[in-house]
């Protein structure tokens, strides 16, 4: 453990924040460890494959003017000190005895916040005082003789208050500061996981969607009544011809001028047909709430969740108002916008629907029927995406249990159980069990569904996922190839599922140098989704992201720039002015335009970026550093080197903290300022900053930083008249 600690961290709250904290603990010790940065050596140690244990007081502190031995006994051997802040908390003596003792103990640079209430700053705003949520002892540095001083600090915190940074993103923040490594690091292994726990959810085709829940409700409607019923039976079944006369009509194509390409797309059909929900079926409730909620199940296999979620939501409405709360179909209407909720990373509102529509179907089918079984296997999906594993388990087996006792071990919802118990072991990094359980449901479905089917393609995929997380890429990648050309045989040309299934092979083809397959993949997916989607879609922009990064490393800079230019484009026209993803697309693209000479559009770019990441990371945030060491290559290249210095030592004063010398993004600041010193004709100093780089440079994922780093050694040697040196690494290039 990081310098022999007994506990990685020691969480500090007030018991008013006794859920918060449950929730933190959780979150912290059920995380997994990206496996590429297991053991890798930071300030604070190698990183570990877990985060745990992590200590935290359960009962009340006694009441007395010390904090007593456990407790302090338990802040000595912890690595860092978690302050769960709130108006609570800085109120409380305890919370502040704690903190002072961590300080103590010379440890003020490890203390994190969490934010869960109140406003930072208030005690310095008459009248507001109340609202403070930070400890007198988190705002003032700490002596060299024990006691507070006068110098405020900033308290690097992650934010859960409404409208911040939201559960997933805090406890990324607090791991990232706390294991030494970037935030974006660990925030693509969350894009990669939820990359892959879509392409699980996302199976059949978007036809094939509307077909079944056509004939689904035909099946249901066409069920014998009672006699004393008849009158109901009827107006359902003319709810179900016309349904289907809809659904007929909505895939005719009446005028093919009016499409936007030259072939009509599935978004075109669906958003003509949702128009003429909305303006034909507006005397006919019933069968619109049905065809809405369709519709939007439809639009959420395609991921257009902007336009899924108010249709499920007014099928909701609708559902409500016909029927009351106590009904099928309502339960159905939240399960359904529950799932797309949960795509969209409104897991607290995902949630909630899940659970009226679990309990509701409790009601109606009891405890023991499939459809409880389904909307547990949803709800465990939440638990995923929030990280809570632990809580998925019990949902999983209990829909494990249902499904066995209803069907037995030889039918396919049974495998999906253990398919998703399997996942879940995984999620929580134990592999060789996960293995265990997929092999089984591998084998499950290959017997159940001989030749190729969606879910023998999903079952095949998910060992694929285990075994390239236990480093047996051998085994892992015919499995990946075996699933695609299932998938292709299945789907045709286009389908999310396909084009999800392209971007994961690209994205292992492009780790291990195989540029050219990784880009022809994303080529392919990247026009399946613009199929699919249209050319403006999040999805579209990741791609487009991808595939320049490819198109760079392969030379193609021209191509890779203009690549990476137009999916910011759209990830500014789709996020908003402030998303994260728009800093890091426009630090990355200002850094090739550096070596292209367009300082100009660099310049407007890194401004764009520092005001994102300083708005939503901070100040002292390793992005926020990264970025201010492209702009001090800018400045280099504008021969503005006394700027360039200043801006390469702010930078790796901010990642000193999280990384040390041997890591890129500090050596690429090292270098910068080496290279600045050059230009001022500091040639002592300068050689020595560059030396020390090398070995960090070789690590960047930056193509051609390594290349950068030994051209500067050289136009050092030159100007420093040593041309023999200069000459050794120039042949070295």
């Amino acid at each position: 453990m990081s310098g022999d600690f007994k506990y990685r961290a020691f969480i500090s709250y007030s018991h008013a924040d006794n859920a918060w904290a449950s929730w933190l603990h959780r979150a912290l010790e059920t995380y997994r460890v990206p496996k590429r940065l297991v053991g890798k050596p930071t300030p604070f140690g190698e990183v570990p494959a877990r985060f745990s244990p992590i200590f935290r007081d359960r009962d009340e502190l006694p009441t007395s003017t010390n904090l007593g031995e456990m407790l302090t006994q338990a802040l000595q051997d912890s690595a860092f000190q978690i302050v769960i802040c709130s108006p609570a908390a800085a109120r409380s003596h305890w919370v502040n005895e704690e903190i002072l003792a961590f300080k103590r103990l010379g440890r003020e640079h490890r203390i994190f916040c969490l934010l869960v209430g109140g406003e930072p700053g208030s005690s310095l705003k008459p009248g507001k005082e109340h609202e403070e949520c930070f400890p007198n002892a988190l705002m003032y540095h700490m002596g060299a003789e024990g006691r507070l001083t006068d110098e405020r600090c900033e308290p690097i915190a992650a934010d859960v208050r409404p409208n911040k940074d939201g559960k997933a993103d805090a406890r990324l923040k607090l791991l990232a500061g706390m294991l030494g490594v970037g935030l974006d690091v660990l925030k693509q292994r969350e894009a990669a996981r939820r990359r892959r726990r879509l392409t699980l959810l996302l199976t059949g085709t978007t036809i094939g969607m509307v077909i079944t829940s056509t004939l689904a409700a035909t099946a249901w409607l066409a069920r014998n009544e009672a006699e004393r019923e008849r009158a109901r039976a009827q107006a359902e079944a003319e709810t179900a011809r016309q349904t289907t006369r809809f659904m007929v009509d909505l895939f005719k194509v009446s005028d093919p001028s009016e499409a936007l390409g030259n072939r009509i797309t599935a978004r075109e059909i669906l958003d003509k047909g949702a128009q003429r929900i909305e303006t034909e079926l507006a005397d006919q409730p019933a069968i619109q709430a049905t065809l809405m909620d369709t519709m939007g199940t439809v639009y959420t296999s395609l991921g257009l969740y902007g336009s899924a979620i108010p249709l499920m939501q007014q099928a909701l409405e609708t559902r409500r108002t016909l029927w009351g709360l106590q009904n099928a179909e309502v339960a159905q209407s939240l399960n359904h916008l529950g799932e797309a909720l949960t795509l969209k990373s409104d897991y607290t509102e995902a949630e909630r629907d899940l659970r009226q529509a679990l309990a509701i179907r409790r009601q109606l089918h009891g405890d023991n029927s499939p459809e409880v079984a389904a909307t547990l296997s949803s709800l465990s999906d939440v638990m995923s995406y929030r990280g809570e594993y632990a809580k998925g388990l019990p949902l999983i087996e209990e829909a494990l249990k249902i499904r066995t006792a209803l069907y037995g071990e030889k039918h396919p919802d049974f495998a999906k159980s253990i398919g998703d118990l399997g996942q879940n072991y995984g999620e929580r990094g134990d592999f060789k069990t996960a293995e265990v359980h997929l092999r089984r449901a591998l084998g499950l479905q290959r017997t159940l569904h001989p030749g190729v089917h969606p879910a023998l393609a999903e079952a095949v995929n998910n060992l694929a996922w285990t075994l390239t997380n236990l480093n047996r890429h051998a085994e892992a990648e015919p499995l990946y190839r075996e699933a695609l050309a299932m998938k292709r045989k299945l789907l045709g040309d286009a389908h999310p599922d396909l084009a999800a299934a392209l971007n994961n092979l690209a994205y292992a083809e492009e780790m291990r140098g195989d540029h050219a397959g990784a880009e022809g993949h994303y080529r392919e997916a990247l026009a399946m989704n613009r199929k699919l989607l249209g050319y403006e879609h999040p999805e579209i922009a990741n791609t487009m992201n991808n595939l320049a990064f490819v198109l760079y490393a392969e030379g193609k800079h021209k191509e890779a720039i203009s690549e990476l230019r137009d999916a910011l484009t759209m990830r500014r026209d789709l996020l908003g002015a402030d998303h994260p993803d728009i800093a890091s697309g426009a630090s990355n693209l200002a850094y090739w335009l550096i070596n292209e000479r367009g300082f100009d559009e660099a310049d407007r770019l890194l401004d764009e970026a520092l005001r994102i990441r300083r708005k939503q990371l901070g100040p002292t945030h390793p992005s926020f550093a990264i970025t201010l060491t492209v702009r001090a290559n800018l400045l280099l290249a504008t021969r503005r080197y006394a700027e360039a210095e200043v801006l390469s030592q702010q930078a790796q004063r901010i990642l000193t903290p999280a990384f040390d010398g041997s890591q890129w993004q500090m050596a690429m600041a090292m270098n910068a300022q080496g290279a600045a010193l050059t230009g001022l004709r500091r040639f002592p100093e300068s050689e020595h900053l560059l030396l020390a780089s090398q070995a960090g440079l070789k690590g960047s994922p930056l193509s051609g930083l390594e290349a950068t780093g030994r051209a500067r050694l050289v136009q050092l040697y030159q100007a420093w008249g040593r041309l023999s040196q200069a000459r050794a690494y120039e042949a070295a290039q």
